[in-house]
């Protein structure tokens, strides 16, 4: 049989079975209701009566590797993007929101009996953040983003999902770099400053040089998260004056027309943000103890890794930082949008998962609103890889409880 290759971060690559040969894929560009472009893949097998929706903040999933295992399945599957997959420095989640809609929207006129979203990492919270936005009356919908700009989330249409599943879904970007961002970073211009009391590479610390696992005390870790919480503070109060200079220039060309400060609106004022691959966890494996190798999502060596240019919020702007990136400002955490999501829903949790450790799973799932909801666990990695070399890829153990699932409810 002929195998897809999917690329998966830090170099991991998973091999998927091919679509069924009666598989018809078409494209197709979408129009969302602030007049942006978004495109999507959409594949039917014959008979298909319910369509799985794949979508990710950040990433194109085109070639997921559960792509293939729904329509083995018998279930269309529908995948797209953003206005920003591929590309987040300017990402803006409540504008994620609408490309969600039109996705949506375009799955309902196609007309499938049922549509199911499934959020695999960053997707988790992206479908519960819709879920909970759609759930509500449009006058009860947010109108401005973290940073102060409007957002006309009651004039979209937002047809409500009817099941949610996640696979291995992280608690937020925000919340994410919340526990991977080096609070020993001293000086925002200067990605090698740091605090030695706080530098989680420091023998002094607790850190071991890998693949040994580290150590750090329970003073060190208490001192370190609160530090964390501090730079991540620090950052948003950096992006809400950068989002008030530009909001001053736009106010001044409106009433002169000079066209330097036209210039200054439109001035991106991208932030800069280093080292953001330094979660305790990836060290010392005590910590949140699961199934998962040493290292991070980007590397088994976060000791290097969190100095490079690969990593999460590297460069942003501020609208996407507080949006997106900052535990403190965004919208898009799980905890708080899960309450809302009522529909069905499947959690999925990977015993060596890097990014939803064990009390995640659990907490996401008690926070979840729905009556119906099942939380399996199967054995492989945040990406769907196998736990060991030789054993079963996670992504298709996943795909086996998620198609028995599926099937329980929308054969």
């Amino acid at each position: 049989m002929t195998e897809q290759t999917q690329r998966l971060g830090a170099g991991r690559y998973i091999d998927a079975a091919r679509a069924p040969d009666t598989t018809v894929t078409s494209v197709h560009e979408l129009t969302t209701a602030d007049g942006a472009k978004i495109s999507g893949v959409l594949r039917v097998v014959p008979g298909a009566a319910t369509v799985v929706a794949l979508m990710h903040p950040r990433q194109d999933l085109a070639h997921h590797v559960l792509v293939p295992e729904l329509l083995a399945r018998g279930y269309a599957v529908w995948t797209q993007g953003t206005r920003s997959v591929n590309n987040d420095i300017s990402l803006v989640h409540e504008q994620a929101l609408l490309d969600a809609a039109a996705g949506q929207v375009f799955l309902r006129e196609r007309g499938f009996e049922h549509v199911v979203t499934l959020g695999h990492s960053g997707g988790g919270t992206l479908f519960a953040f819709y879920h909970q936005q759609a759930g509500l009356p449009a006058g009860e919908r947010l109108t401005r983003t973290p940073a102060g700009r409007p957002i006309d989330l009651a004039g979209a249409q937002m047809p409500l999902p009817d099941a949610a599943v996640f696979m291995a879904p992280h608690p937020g970007q925000g919340a994410l770099l919340q526990r991977l961002i080096d609070p020993s970073v001293v000086d925002e211009a200067d990605p090698l400053s740091v605090d030695p009391r706080l530098n989680p590479f420091d023998p002094a610390n607790g850190f071991a040089e890998p693949p040994h696992s580290s150590s750090y005390s329970p003073e060190f870790i208490t001192r370190y998260r609160a530090a964390q919480r501090e730079r991540i503070a620090r950052i948003d109060a950096l992006a809400r004056r950068r989002v008030d200079e530009a909001a001053d220039a736009r106010r001044r060309y409106k009433s002169t027309s000079d066209p330097a400060d036209h210039r200054a609106a439109l001035a991106p004022r991208v932030l800069t943000v280093y080292r953001t691959d330094a979660d305790l966890r990836f060290t010392d494996l005590s910590l949140s103890p699961n199934e998962r190798p040493y290292g991070s999502l980007f590397g088994r060596r976060p000791d290097l890794t969190n100095y490079g240019l690969v990593g999460f919020g590297r460069f942003v702007t501020p609208d996407a930082w507080l949006s997106t990136w900052s535990g403190l400002s965004s919208n898009a955490d799980f905890l708080r949008c899960a309450p809302a999501l009522t529909a069905p829903s499947l959690f999925v949790e990977l015993t060596g998962d890097q990014a939803c450790f064990p009390e995640d799973a659990t907490s996401m799932v008690d926070a979840l609103g729905s009556a119906d909801k099942t939380h399996v666990r199967v054995a492989g990695t945040h990406f769907g890889g196998p736990i060991r070399d030789g054993a079963p890829t996670g992504a298709s153990l996943a795909a086996a409880d998620i198609g028995t699932w599926l099937a329980t409810r929308f054969a």
